[in-house]
């Protein structure tokens, strides 16, 4: 059931908070998210995986507040990163280092450096180089990483190509024929440590095909290391589980899980999950108040105050996010076809194209769905507008969990040449 569901009185709430009375006190736009959807996606992974060695890293990069890292780590996650800022914003909200997993297509000597200073517990390798560099810091430190190597399967996910990682053609990991020679390579090193295998093969995954092609292929290869001498003790599968966002029906975590219980039976590895978007996506909305509506030749536009600078996925991926007013309509009531666009000075600013919506009027509320994943990390100050607030439900309560700043706090982060200075 949905945490955002319109009340008796025709209210649209987040659990037990109404929207309308976080707009009147925070402001549009603003994102909000329902800790009671959090903590039931993070359930369901715990349910169904009872009984497997298996543990659950939160990926930050879907969404990195801080209260949604630490809900999650006070459930008992660790932490997926793939940057320095994202370990320190782990570290920051209690996950310890030894339950963080670096991934990423390109470390940095100092990155490197970091993440073993701070005690990380595995290190995702993706190119040869890298585990000539890692070996090099780690030395330098006189300590031995803890690594899995992330081999590229090449298994089409079946999704948007600009968030499939499986294929050949993608940067990410080391093309799985390639594998026993970068893992023969690490086994020489003497300053790395290896551990396991990992995977990750794209995101917003709607079937679980090519999760059974992908694990069967990651499985001859752990045989065939196995057979080479190495302990693989490891297997990270990475996450990239959908959601729904139009009338996507992807599987259930249940399913998903019982498809990896069989693809892995008797491999006697320690299992690894990295789920972002299953987790924060439908959890999140973002919420704008509509400006004014400008009826045209060709199509009518509504313009609200939330823009491609707040939520980039729509013309970044041609995404579609389901919209609705705050404000319940009357049955039946008719509908206009609009595009529902930002402020911003882009033909590109648009949350929405031809969508048949109830008549909407300046000052009305509209909230745009599953909007948790990818939408305030994403954001941006384009055209010099402040990042939208982030807001937490829980119950009946609300806290704001990152601030709007002001337009005088984002003017003092910056600085003139001293040339420029008056004297």
């Amino acid at each position: 059931m949905s945490a955002f569901t319109y009340d008796t009185n025709g209210d649209m709430l987040a659990e037990g908070v109404a929207l309308r009375t976080i707009a009147q006190q925070v402001g549009t736009p603003f994102y909000c998210y329902s800790a009671a959807a959090l903590r039931a996606g993070w359930q369901e992974f715990a349910d169904g995986m009872r009984g497997m060695n298996a543990s659950v890293c939160y990926a930050l990069k879907a969404n990195s507040n801080l209260a949604v890292i630490k809900l999650f780590g006070d459930l008992g996650a660790g932490a997926d990163i793939v940057s320095v800022g994202e370990m320190r914003r782990a570290l920051a909200a209690g996950i310890p280092g030894r339950k963080i997993i670096y991934s990423g297509v390109g470390k940095k000597p100092s990155e490197l450096m970091a993440a073993l200073q701070a005690g990380i517990g595995q290190i995702n390798v993706e190119s040869s180089a890298e585990l000539e560099t890692l070996n090099a810091v780690a030395g330098q430190l006189g300590v031995k990483a803890d690594i899995t190597i992330r081999v590229n399967p090449d298994i089409d996910a079946g999704t948007h190509e600009k968030i499939t990682t499986g294929r050949k053609e993608n940067k990410f990991g080391i093309d799985i024929d390639l594998a026993r020679d970068a893992f023969a390579l690490a086994g020489r090193l003497p300053n790395l440590k290896v551990v396991g295998v990992a995977m990750h093969i794209g995101s917003q995954l709607t079937t679980l095909d090519p999760y059974r092609a992908a694990i069967a292929r990651v499985r001859e290869l752990i045989v065939q290391l196995r057979a080479d001498g190495h302990r693989i003790g490891r297997f990270d599968i990475g996450g990239g589980l959908g959601i729904v966002y139009a009338d996507e029906t992807p599987p259930s975590i249940a399913d998903f899980l019982q498809v990896v219980r069989r693809e892995t039976d008797g491999l006697g590895c320690e299992l690894t999950f990295e789920p972002g978007r299953r987790l924060v996506g439908e959890a999140g909305v973002l919420v704008g108040e509509v400006i004014l509506v400008k009826p045209g030749v060709s199509k009518t536009f509504v313009v609200v105050d939330a823009a491609m600078n707040d939520l980039i996925r729509p013309t970044l991926y041609d995404a579609w996010h389901d919209i609705v007013p705050v404000r319940q309509p009357r049955p039946n009531a008719a509908t206009i076809r609009c595009d529902i666009v930002g402020p911003i000075c882009e033909s590109g600013d648009y949350l929405a194209q031809n969508r048949d919506l109830p008549a909407l009027s300046a000052g009305d509320l509209v909230m745009i769905r599953s909007a948790g994943a990818y939408g305030a990390v994403m954001a941006s100050s384009y055209n010099s507008r402040p990042l939208a607030p982030e807001v937490m439900v829980d119950g009946t309560r609300f806290a704001v969990v990152r601030p709007r700043p002001t337009i005088d706090e984002m003017l003092s982060s910056e600085r003139f040449p001293p040339w420029m200075e008056k004297a």
